[in-house]
């Protein structure tokens, strides 16, 4: 039945490696590497954060049917690893709803102040993990769960995680001071700086709705990820981010206005390692940015499924690609985990003959497409994209690979 088939073993040791978290103490032996994990759900959160960049060690809270790992970071947006019965939830669901819930609730309620819900998940990497009895799973790929029972007599998942966190996290912090202290501490640096973007955010939001009337940087297209359509559309719909008018003219010219966007950029975008998230709301290219993914809370209603940076390949297309990198890691890293953002290769080279044309994207490549071509080729270097036309773009001469940390 399957023929051409072959194992992808990265993803498979990523399954191994899954199931040794969530059963401490087991080992398993595959292809000559050894998977064990001796503390469970904390040594996921240690392999998948540097502890340079997290504010507390990790608390680490077991009890039936339930594990939980926790810490702050130093980033931007939530970070969570969520389990059902073994089955990785990579979307959710209400377990992991019922944990972001009661965290809110215990933490106010061992600070004794009412702190914002945002504030308080803000840069927040948690591994959580239950066991419930007769799932319902809301898809074939048992991606996220839909039953709000932990057993069919059992109680709600809420409340259930409610009373665990209410107890086995509020003694932890009752135990440990110093980490309770460094908690609060990064919870008040998020409230900080929610209240110093609001000083800018209406101004700024304001300024992008009156762009977005009539905005030259974004040329739309018909249908979007978070709006009713063809699934196929909406699983198609890109945007690309080019650098400057020239290159966004031919590809604006190629595309397929039904799933393509284009946005251009002015310029070299401004290196934002480092800087808070005032910055995305004073910097007028990047909140329009911003505004055009829709992404400014969450990714809920993100306008398209893939989001290209589709710079020159030169020096300069290479420094505004990192650049665009940096941002969406240090503001919106969620785009990239959940594997939306991609970099577009563009050719370096055309070598054709009357009968063949090759295009390469390596000097190797091109000296490949010579020798099948024999006889003198005619050789063209490509500038940029500006110099693309645009019948090459974006079709067989440009290759978009997937982009993750």
């Amino acid at each position: 039945m399957f023929r051409n088939f072959r194992w992808v073993h990265d993803y498979v040791e990523q399954q191994l490696w899954n199931y040794a978290y969530l059963n401490a103490g087991l080992r398993i032996n595959f292809n000559g590497k050894t998977f064990y994990s001796k503390n469970g759900l904390h040594d996921l959160l240690s392999k998948k954060t540097n502890a340079e960049h997290t504010r507390y060690p990790i608390i680490h809270l077991v009890g039936e049917d339930v594990e939980i790992a926790l810490t702050h970071g130093e980033h931007y947006g939530e970070q969570y690893y969520s389990f059902v019965n073994g089955q990785n939830t990579t979307q959710g669901g209400t377990h992991l709803n019922a944990f972001r819930e009661a965290l809110v609730k215990t933490v106010r309620d061992h600070f004794k102040k009412n702190f914002e819900a945002k504030d308080i998940r803000e840069s927040v990497i948690a591994a959580v993990s239950v066991r419930v009895e007769e799932p319902v799973f809301e898809s074939q790929t048992k991606t996220r769960l839909g039953s709000d029972k932990i057993a069919p007599d059992g109680p709600n998942i809420r409340t259930w995680m409610s009373d665990f966190l209410t107890k086995a996290l509020d003694n932890y912090l009752h135990e440990n001071t110093e980490v309770a202290g460094q908690m609060l501490k990064r919870i008040q640096q998020s409230e900080r700086e929610r209240k110093e973007i609001a000083g800018v955010k209406k101004l700024a939001n304001q300024r992008a709705k009156a762009a977005n009337i009539h905005n030259k940087k974004l040329r739309d297209c018909r249908y979007h990820l978070n709006e009713k359509g063809p699934d196929d559309a909406r699983e198609n719909s890109t945007i690309f981010i080019t650098e400057g008018d020239s290159a966004s003219g031919s590809l604006t010219k190629s595309r397929d206005v039904n799933t393509q966007a284009v946005f251009s950029l002015r310029g070299k975008p401004l290196n934002c390692y480092g800087l808070t998230k005032k910055i995305v709301y004073q910097n007028e290219e990047f909140n329009l940015l911003q505004h055009a993914l829709n992404i400014e809370d969450s990714l809920d209603d993100l306008r398209y499924n893939r989001v290209v940076i589709a710079t020159d390949a030169d020096v300069d297309g290479m420094h505004i690609r990192l650049l665009l990198l940096t941002f969406f890691l240090q503001f919106f890293p969620d785009l990239v985990r959940n594997h939306h953002l991609y970099i577009l290769e563009t050719p370096l080279f055309r070598v054709r003959d009357k009968r063949q044309t090759f295009y390469c994207y390596s000097e190797a490549e091109k000296q490949e497409a010579i020798q099948k071509l024999r006889g003198k080729p005619e050789i063209t270097r490509f500038k940029g994209l500006g110099k693309s036309h645009p019948t090459n773009l974006p079709g067989s001469s440009m290759r978009t690979c997937a982009w993750s940390r």
